[in-house]
């Protein structure tokens, strides 16, 4: 059986532990997308709810006052002629 040279098993080892880093490294971005995908499901099911809302204000506002805009800025509101 014949020895493999210490600088020889170095690079091995070298080897090894680079790559073991890399597998961790893409691990943790897996994790991380996967964080970042929940969030982003989490946003969109949140922006449709605020929408919902919204529309609702709006039929309120609407049977409230009539058809019509609002200023935002002065609160006033003008019907459709």
């Amino acid at each position: 059986m014949t020895k493999l040279q210490n600088e020889e098993i170095k690079k091995v080892n070298d080897l090894k532990n680079k790559f073991n880093e890399t597998v961790q490294a893409l691990g943790s971005i897996e994790l991380q997308l996967l964080n970042i995908n929940l969030k982003k499901e989490q946003l969109k099911m949140e922006a449709v709810e605020i929408q919902k809302e919204e529309i609702d204000l709006a039929k309120e506002l609407e049977e409230k006052y009539g058809s019509g805009t609002i200023s935002l800025e002065t609160g006033e509101f003008s019907p459709t002629k």
